[in-house]
């Protein structure tokens, strides 16, 4: 069972510019380890990655680039519904495959690993994976004023957590370039210097 992270009235956060930080996101040591997790937040979840406007637009531009990496299944979903769905609120969201499986999912023997980003590091395309992607397993809320920026404890995880206590990896720096590439270089050397002071 996941456990989420909830914001009591932003209890226990710090502020970076118009985001508020969960004070997880300073402890918590993360380092994501395949060899033990296979992959499972490409597979398992009720709904499918979070998109932005910009990133479906990205996708549909790129899915001729995309496809090679997807399943028959994938690219079946993709013609029939498009390159993506809505979630439990109405936001935009990756397909699934069998209420199962990300459309953008591909396997590398017992391995889940994402379409979109093989085709980027292939030189195919300049789009890497969705920032909601990127960014796991940190969280992004909008507000009208603010940003939350939360750690989504899952156990599916659970080995990340380990691998990141025993090599002492800080969630903040395993994720330093999903964060800059979300806020910026000049916003995550302040979130360093707020946690590290």
């Amino acid at each position: 069972m996941r456990c989420m992270v909830k914001m009591s009235i932003f209890a226990n956060m710090f502020a970076v510019e118009n985001c508020l930080i969960s004070e997880d996101v300073k402890h918590v040591r993360f380092c994501c380890d395949l060899g033990c997790c296979k992959g499972a937040c490409c597979v398992d979840g009720d709904i499918g990655a979070p998109l932005t406007i910009e990133e479906i637009g990205l996708i549909e531009d790129y899915i001729d680039e995309i496809k090679p990496y997807l399943t028959e299944e994938a690219k079946s979903v993709i013609a029939a519904n498009g390159v993506f769905d809505y979630g439990l609120e109405g936001d935009f969201c990756t397909p699934l495959v069998d209420d199962k499986d990300c459309v953008y999912l591909y396997r590398e023997g017992d391995i889940s690993k994402c379409g979109i980003e093989a085709a980027y590091h292939a030189g195919k395309i300049r789009f890497n994976k969705p920032i909601s992607c990127h960014l796991y397993p940190i969280r992004i809320k909008e507000y009208s004023e603010v940003t939350a920026v939360n750690y989504d404890c899952w156990e599916i995880c659970s080995c990340a957590v380990e691998k990141g206590r025993r090599e002492d990896i800080p969630l903040y720096k395993f994720l330093r370039e999903p964060l800059i590439r979300k806020f910026g270089l000049e916003w995550y050397e302040e979130l360093c210097r707020q946690i590290e002071q």
